[in-house]
């Protein structure tokens, strides 16, 4: 049996319990652990020589090229540059645009992207070590990003590893060691990376309609697995699936919505593109699935605002029953839970914390503050959107990387760049310019 990891997001949480549960009790200590504070490790990362990446020490901006990921003592520093600025400029139109028009928070994202992605075996979450690794819901979100920026060869890129490195019965692990395609560790296989594969797959599809198949056919193996595995591993008589670790990266012993959600997403993205790999009939199983699950996930969750767990509280896997990863007519009631749960997860610097049961320690967490600002986006609240994505450009570093974390007070905090932060960031601002 794998045991509970001490994750990237338990780590402050562990000591936290200890600390009040251990007598420090008092005011000091109550807003110690109300304003948690988590040193910035890097500025950036940024290129040194073709294929190398090194980190920026925070507050050593200074180190790069100005505008770049690379540094300015870089060997062969010319070419580095031109070759990212060909990269930008060949992205699609809609990106390129936009960046004609100054739009600095989408080119901090193209950036942060790319030195995450280009010469990769995959995308890996950050380059701190202990985000040195690829999560399939990262990838996911990498692919999309990748898709819509009119890239599907280095998107395909992207399945292919995960397919590579996906258990012959569908399974996938919480992360992997991108060297060996091995987990690193013993933390729980997470059935939501197999959602999120599919997924991935269909927004594939949908950004190069002309070319899906082609794309698609080599993928074959890990869209039938995992159609496979999420069609067999549901309950006979709710429908549901098992608890499964989730988003949070922590073993669970009841069902989160973080997983429901995004299995009903999977099955929903199989229906669509099984047929462009010859498995129809798979498909139409999928189809039917997802209809049947549709309904337990709505009344088990929805009576009570969809919470993360049924009589929990609000969380931010709420935005993945809304478009893009959701339907793009959701319920009007899963679109008042959006906005539940963004007032109950708000946090003092102004962004979000990954849920109302986080832990109180003041710090906003960007990826899931990026995560409602692509709902709102998607679902035509440009008024709601916005605010949010101008709070994320506010808070980048000086480099002008998306930090994991934010401080009560507005700093900027823990690994820089993300990958999983500057791709919802791209998928926004496609959003916002289909609007």
């Amino acid at each position: 049996m794998k045991h509970a990891p001490v994750t990237r997001r338990g780590i402050v949480l562990g000591g936290v319990s200890l600390a009040l549960g251990g007598g420090l009790a008092g005011g000091a200590a109550l807003a110690r652990a109300r304003h948690a504070v988590v040193p910035l490790y890097s500025d950036t990362v940024a290129l040194a020589a073709p294929g190398v990446r090194e980190l920026v020490p925070a507050g050593r901006a200074d180190l790069l090229v100005p505008g770049t990921r690379v540094l300015a003592s870089a060997r062969r520093r010319a070419r580095l540059v031109d070759e990212e600025e060909a990269w930008v400029r060949g992205c699609a139109g809609w990106a390129t645009q936009r960046l004609a028009d100054g739009d600095a928070l989408l080119h901090s994202a193209l950036l942060d992207l790319r030195v995450l992605t280009v010469g990769l075996p995959v995308g890996v979450a950050g380059w701190s070590s202990r985000w040195r690794y690829a999560w399939p819901r990262d990838v996911a979100f990498v692919v999309s990003a990748l898709a819509r920026l009119g890239r599907p060869q280095e998107a395909g890129v992207q399945l292919a590893w995960l397919q590579r490195v996906q258990a012959s019965d569908g399974w996938f692990e919480a992360r992997y060691d991108t060297r060996t395609g091995r987990a690193p560790d013993d933390r729980p296989m997470q059935l939501d990376g197999t959602g999120w594969a599919l997924w991935a797959a269909h927004e594939l599809a949908e950004a190069t309609p002309g070319r899906a198949e082609q794309l698609l056919g080599p993928l074959s193996g890990m869209l039938t697995r995992s159609t496979r595995l999420l069609l067999t591993i549901r309950d006979p008589v709710t429908g549901l699936p098992p608890a499964s670790s989730d988003y949070w990266e922590l073993a669970e012993d009841r069902l989160t919505l973080g997983t429901a959600a995004v299995v009903l997403t999977g099955l929903r993205a199989a229906a669509a593109v099984l047929p462009l790999v010859g498995e129809s009939a798979l498909a139409e199983q999928a189809g039917e699935a997802a209809e049947q699950l549709d309904g337990p996930v709505h009344e088990q969750f929805g009576a009570q605002g969809y919470p993360r767990q049924v009589g929990g509280l609000p969380d931010a896997a709420v935005t993945f029953l809304v478009a893009p990863v959701g339907p793009r007519h959701p319920r009007l009631s899963v679109i008042e839970a959006v906005d539940r749960a963004q007032t109950a997860m708000g946090r003092p610097a102004g962004g979000l914390a990954p849920g109302a049961g986080w832990k109180q320690d003041g710090i906003s967490w960007t990826p899931e503050t990026a995560l409602f600002a692509l709902a709102w986006a998607a679902n035509g609240y440009e008024s709601r959107a916005t605010p949010l994505l101008d709070w994320l450009g506010r808070h980048r570093t000086p480099a002008g990387s998306f930090p994991e974390k934010v401080l009560h007070d507005g700093r900027p905090a823990a690994v820089a760049p993300l990958a999983w932060t500057a791709a919802l960031v791209v998928l926004a601002r496609h959003e916002q310019t289909r609007a």
